[in-house]
């Protein structure tokens, strides 16, 4: 039997050293943020706004345990400056795990025109940016946890509709 992809996820997190996740709620994650909340070894604090986890991903970066980011890429607008002055500035690695909602798939209208711009945003901030369409990209999730810890920046994995309905 193959593992569910939300399961694949936890995994290669808690496999990466994982310790501390924090998540804003999306409908697509719901299935990631419930494994990351029911296991043990990452401890889990979810946020209000992408830029107030930021802000708590630093803080556990700096106690000491390795933060990830659980959340929506309409939230990218809010949090560039806490990318650039603080993520980035403290060569913090952090993952970002980021629904790409707004793409091909999607059903909510209002998602689409933040989509049109994650990328470039990414781009601008020269984050290295991964983009997940098929389940079997997951895959791919061992290395980029490895390359964020040993580059020290902030990657973002994106995961589409086409990626979480392939996943089930």
């Amino acid at each position: 039997m193959v593992k569910a992809i939300d399961t694949r996820i936890v995994d290669d997190l808690v496999r990466n050293e994982i310790s501390f996740a924090t998540t804003v709620p999306c409908k697509q994650l719901a299935g990631v943020i419930e494994a990351v909340d029911n296991n043990n070894r990452i401890m889990h604090v979810p946020s209000n706004k992408e830029d107030e986890g930021m802000g708590l991903c630093a803080g556990a970066y700096m106690g000491g345990k390795r933060p990830c980011i659980i959340m929506q890429n309409t939230a990218i607008g809010v949090v560039i400056n806490t990318l650039a002055t603080l993520i980035q500035y403290y060569q913090i690695p952090l993952p970002m795990l980021i629904s790409y909602r707004g793409e091909i798939g999607e059903k909510v209208a209002c998602q689409v025109e933040m989509a049109v711009h994650t990328k470039a945003l990414l781009n601008q901030l020269a984050i290295p940016t991964y983009h997940f369409h098929n389940a079997e990209d997951v895959d791919e999730l061992d290395g980029i946890l490895k390359y964020t810890q040993m580059c020290k920046k902030p990657t973002a994995i994106l995961t589409d509709a086409s990626f979480w309905s392939s996943a089930q």
